[in-house]
């Protein structure tokens, strides 16, 4: 990716730190390099991936200011020279996944297995800005049932919800899924997928309010964990026998309860680790049990169209929290920092 010489406004953090590291400036526009597009950026989306990057991680080299964001939509205004697709004009959405596209895992199509893998605002300047270069493969139509802020905040989420549920995990109808903590994007796309596959859903949260929007998207039972026992009520909801899934994108709190709450021969499904990353395990019941644990990472480019595919033929509409302009990037994010979300944080970016 190349810097031109105009300026534009951008999100960008000015080093590893808190929310005041964060702050939106005027920053170099991009110009597309080999193989990329420069997109106008209509609307982004935020993720917890955001607050990892902005926080900085054991050797993490960034160029800065370093601009933060994965999801976008926006009009394609620029492209090098021998991209036929997309063309000028077109409206696309950004798969995030950055791989060499040389070595085995890319070849057979597993291109968040590759050893070089890396995401738009992680390894290269993100979306929150009004113009982002990214490769031309990575751009797909946005799906027209879709508004900009719908579409802006579906990607990273729904396609790591994707891979979890079925690519990794498997999940088949009939089948019950616990997914914690309700009201992140990655657990309501979950929710979503699940019930479009016809499982059995139960989710948890500290909030009455979330569980109660959780139940009108489909959920088939709610779990308060400020006053009941997850493990206990799993059961009672199961009849004893336990959930096939659990879906994790918590980490260490909820980590042993998934040990706690899957049948004989379930599967664990992790993608984050929000409340920590390192979590005790009762090996005992793992191999007494004989469970699987399975660690998943956003998702591969045919999980991305096939994610796409089911959204437009199911008409699926991911849940957007809230609308801010850019210019209110820091508060969106403390806003997504204290888990006061209901879905997905979009920011505004232009018209």
């Amino acid at each position: 990716m190349c810097l031109g010489v105009a300026d534009m406004k951008a999100a960008a953090i000015s080093g590893f730190g808190g929310p005041d590291v964060l702050s939106v400036a005027d920053v170099k526009e991009p110009t597309a390099a080999g193989g990329e597009v420069v997109l106008q950026v209509l609307c982004a989306g935020l993720n917890h991936l955001d607050i990892w990057v902005r926080k900085g991680r054991p050797g993490s080299q960034l160029q800065m200011p370093h601009v933060l964001g994965s999801d976008a939509v926006g009009v394609v205004t620029a492209a090098a020279e021998g991209v036929e697709s997309p063309k000028v004009g077109e409206r696309v959405i950004v798969y995030p996944g950055l791989s060499c596209g040389r070595c085995e895992f890319c070849r057979r199509g597993e291109q968040s297995l590759c050893v070089n893998f890396g995401i738009v605002g992680l390894v290269r300047p993100g979306t929150f800005a009004e113009r982002v270069a990214v490769p031309a493969a990575n751009c797909c139509p946005k799906p027209d049932h879709l508004s900009d802020e719908e579409a802006g905040v579906l990607a990273l989420s729904h396609v790591t919800a994707w891979r979890m549920l079925l690519t990794r995990a498997r999940i088949k109808p009939g089948e019950t899924l616990l997914i914690h903590g309700i009201g992140g994007g990655v657990a309501i796309a979950a929710l979503q997928f699940a019930k479009m596959t016809g499982a059995e859903v139960l989710v948890t949260s500290s909030s009455d309010a979330k569980l109660s929007r959780a139940k009108h998207l489909g959920a088939d039972h709610t779990i308060n964990y400020g006053r009941q026992d997850i493990a206990a009520e799993v059961r009672r909801i199961t009849d004893g026998r336990g959930v096939d899934v659990a879906l994790d994108a918590v980490g260490a709190a909820t980590w042993p309860l998934d040990i706690a709450c899957i049948r004989k021969d379930g599967r664990i499904v992790l993608c984050g680790v929000t409340t920590g990353a390192k979590a005790e395990t009762d090996l005992r019941a793992f191999y007494w049990n004989q469970l699987n644990a399975m660690g998943s990472t956003l998702g591969s480019a045919e999980d991305f169209r096939q994610m796409l595919r089911a959204v437009t033929v199911n008409k699926v509409k991911p849940v957007v929290d809230i609308v801010l302009p850019l210019e209110k990037a820091r508060e969106a994010m403390e806003r997504m920092e204290t888990a006061g979300q209901f879905g997905k944080i979009a920011l505004k970016v232009s018209a």
